[in-house]
């Protein structure tokens, strides 16, 4: 398992920045002229909830360390439920592909995985709780 002091320390404030620009970027080169702000508020829009989803599951697995999220959920896929490894990377995995708590539950129900199994595997991550907003949001 990482540790912080192994894993690369990141921001997510000034990541987005970048990510954000890139697509300005290239948008605005797809047009001809700069789309400014206006292609920024468009990344937010369109990347912003599938881009904090994944800094969070870096997190989670101990591959970065974002110092906004919560400090003891670093590296917890590697500290919890390790007698369920094989459901949490199934979990996991939909996760990573936007998949909030009820598609998890439903999935579950399609495959007769009790939700016993599910439910503290969900509780422990929160997904709710790790939603940062962005300062577009506001506008």
């Amino acid at each position: 398992m990482s540790t912080t002091l192994e894993a690369p320390q990141r921001s997510i404030d000034s990541d987005w920045v970048d990510e954000a620009d890139r697509f300005k970027w290239i948008e605005s080169e797809k047009a001809g002229h700069d789309l400014g702000q206006p292609a920024i508020k468009r990344w937010v829009k369109l990347h912003w909830w599938g881009y904090l989803r994944a800094r969070w599951l870096e997190h989670l697995q101990g591959k970065c360390f974002w110092i906004e999220l919560d400090r003891d959920d670093f590296g917890l896929l590697h500290r919890i439920f390790q007698n369920e490894k094989e459901l949490l990377d199934q979990i996991v995995d939909r996760l990573k592909l936007g998949n909030e708590n009820l598609c998890i539950y439903l999935w579950a129900d399609r495959n007769d995985i009790s939700h016993d199994r599910v439910r503290p595997i969900l509780t422990s991550l929160d997904i709710n709780a790790h939603r940062l907003i962005n300062k577009f949001d506001t506008l």
